[in-house]
């Protein structure tokens, strides 16, 4: 596992040697190694459950369990087992408005010559009105099953028994930056694109911060916006934490839409992931890794659509502090034998 790991890393090393002169990126891109001690909050992989019973209790709210303890898996003799669930450290996502630049990576910067454009925060006007604030992100999704490269559990199979990977770059996707071609694998956006959807959305808001957000409403972000286009082009930009967060969110959308990304939750789960191409908000929660981790209190792993006010202070800074990495927390109900 290490050597695979020390293998994609020396690979992207070699990749930014080789890459254009520094010259050609002028801003600079800023991050650091998530280390697994100090910057993951543990306390997040609670509850743990058993059937419908919390065996070890957590302090943030929980997915519906099944019910029963005792499950079946396998055809055409079932294997009987113990229905868990618990919440993994499954995913990383960088979000930033510098293409190429990898903050979960250590700050790693890459310039394989293609002119991507950078990403921007927009504000007032000066002297001409006002305008609405807007940004644009570049995101990348890693495959990163923490629990397993720790053992912390041998031989347990619910555990994702995968490597480190960096399986997505928005820089290389054309429907990323392109809100009319994002509508290929959006297209209900004609649906939710009305005063009442996003009114609507409010509701979501905050159900999402007082406990689990409404998954009925896919096409809201809670507090953070609307889900719609799946796409790095946030049309209101409140604050770095919260446009950066809903970039990250609308990835992990848009990767189950794709097929990229699976259902992990509720009974459905327990004997194989399924198809989920709309996303069920409720089986993720978010926690920041870069640049400031939130490792304590109620809001470190917050859910989808939650509101950012609560962990936003201090958490973006100038120059050091403008490139973001979050660590997907995932739900997953398994049959274990």
């Amino acid at each position: 596992m290490m050597r695979r790991l020390v293998g994609l890393l020396s690979f992207l090393a070699a990749l930014a040697a080789w890459s254009a002169p520094a010259s050609a990126l002028p801003a600079n891109c800023t991050g650091k190694f998530v280390n697994p001690v100090t910057d993951v909050c543990w306390s997040c992989l609670f509850p743990l459950s058993i059937g419908g019973a919390h065996i070890w209790p957590g302090s943030r709210p929980d997915t519906k369990n099944p019910s029963l303890p005792v499950c079946a898996c396998g055809s055409p003799v079932p294997r009987i087992g113990i229905s868990i669930g618990f919440w993994e450290p499954a995913r990383l996502v960088d979000v930033t408005s510098k293409p190429w630049c990898f903050p979960n990576l250590g700050g790693l910067r890459l310039n394989p010559g293609l002119d991507i454009g950078q990403g921007q925060y927009t504000g007032p006007r000066i002297g001409g009105g006002t305008t609405q604030n807007s940004a644009n992100w570049q995101a990348h999704y890693y495959v990163y099953p923490l629990l397993y490269w720790m053992e912390i559990l041998t031989d347990f199979l619910c555990f994702e028994q995968a490597s480190f990977d960096v399986a997505y770059m928005t820089e290389i996707d054309p429907l990323w930056n392109d809100d009319v071609l994002t509508t290929l694998i959006n297209p209900e956006v004609a649906l939710f694109n009305n005063p009442i959807a996003v009114a609507a959305c409010a509701a979501d808001c905050a159900a999402a911060t007082a406990a689990l957000p409404i998954d009925q409403m896919f096409w809201c972000s809670g507090c953070n916006g609307s889900m719609f286009p799946m796409n790095g082009n946030i049309a209101a930009h409140n604050s770095p934490v919260q446009s950066s967060r809903l970039a990250a969110e609308r990835l992990l959308f848009k990767m189950h839409r794709q097929g990229l990304a699976w259902g992990t939750a509720g009974s459905k789960a327990l004997c194989n992931k399924y198809v989920m191409p709309i996303l069920k908000k409720s089986q993720y929660r978010i926690q920041m890794t870069n640049p400031t981790p939130t490792v304590s209190g109620k809001f470190a792993c917050s859910t989808i659509g939650a509101s950012t006010l609560p962990p936003d202070a201090g958490r973006a800074f100038p120059v050091g502090g403008e490139d973001f990495g979050y660590l997907l927390w995932r739900k997953r109900n398994c049959c274990m034998f």
